[in-house]
């Protein structure tokens, strides 16, 4: 597979030449730079790297069950010193489109976990009672690994009410380094679809192309001077397509060599990890 890529020597001019162009990374998380509470051993060693080349980056995740407090204090616990303006979550995503399209919406049923419930109210909506008598101006669905079988009936009756329906992500699992499936937000909202017959109004996260509008404007980048790296074709990879950046796929997460091989759109570039990125920005530096 000619995008294949294991080290220095398979890399052709032209992939060279467009990593080359790099100005910053946009990470994503679970599979990429850790695996569920474990660190990969590159990862700092790769943010150091960045950091010496006078590469910015910044860390995005379509998981929205922490607030953007609880990921700092995340990384922090395994090493990574990182800022607000270098975090990015679905929830974030959704609270800006919330702001930017529906002002009016200030009161909603959150299914959702009480961290992710916290940023929501940090930016201030008030979230609702599982009660049919506090009536929300709308619902939003994430990964809740709180979930309740009362919360997920309530969810489904007022999407059954038809108010304004918004799900965090398209996500179907979370990567995990334990011996269990954790089904995330799409798994969450194909229940409630098949006991109502709706689907979300808008799922945002990745791949929606508006995750990286942010760092585009906040430092003045092209689409083509970002490399989206993750985990995960249809929504890390999906993005960086839709939004013209360079895609990055990492295969220490959800994605294996044969899905990339089916991807379509074909992919830009897929790598064992990070660690390799790292030695061929490093490389495309020196030539």
């Amino acid at each position: 597979m000619k995008n294949h890529i294991t080290d220095n020597s398979q890399i052709s001019p032209e992939l060279l030449n467009k990593i080359k162009k790099i100005k910053h990374v946009a990470l994503d998380m679970d599979g990429t730079i850790y695996n569920g509470t474990t660190l990969f051993p590159f990862t700092i060693s790769f943010l150091n790297k960045l950091k010496e080349l006078g590469i910015s980056y910044s860390f995005l995740t379509n998981n929205p069950s922490k607030s953007i407090e609880d990921y700092l204090k995340k990384l922090e616990n395994l090493g990574i010193s990182a800022t607000e303006e270098e975090m990015y979550s679905s929830a974030v995503a959704t609270i800006d489109y919330l702001k930017n399209n529906y002002p009016e919406a200030k009161r909603l049923f959150i299914l959702g976990t009480p961290s992710m419930i916290k940023q929501f109210e940090k930016a201030g909506y008030i979230s609702t009672e599982d009660s049919a008598e506090d009536i929300p101006d709308a619902l939003v669905v994430a990964f809740d690994m709180t979930l309740t079988y009362e919360r997920l009936c309530r969810a489904s009756w007022w999407a059954k009410q038809n108010i304004l329906y918004v799900a965090t992500n398209p996500d179907r699992v979370c990567p995990t380094d334990q011996p269990v499936v954790l089904v995330d937000c799409a798994s969450i909202y194909s229940c409630i679809e098949t006991a109502t017959g709706r689907k979300p109004d808008i799922v945002l996260g990745k791949p929606q192309k508006e995750m990286l509008d942010g760092i585009l404007t906040s430092k003045k980048l092209k689409p083509e001077e970002v490399a989206m790296v993750g985990d995960r074709i249809y929504t890390d990879m999906m993005m960086a397509h839709n939004a013209g950046a360079f895609g990055v796929l990492v295969l220490t997460g959800e994605a294996t060599l044969d899905d990339a091989k089916k991807a379509d759109p074909e992919l830009d570039i897929i790598l064992p990890s990070i660690e390799t990125l790292g030695n061929l920005i490093e490389y495309s530096h020196l030539k």
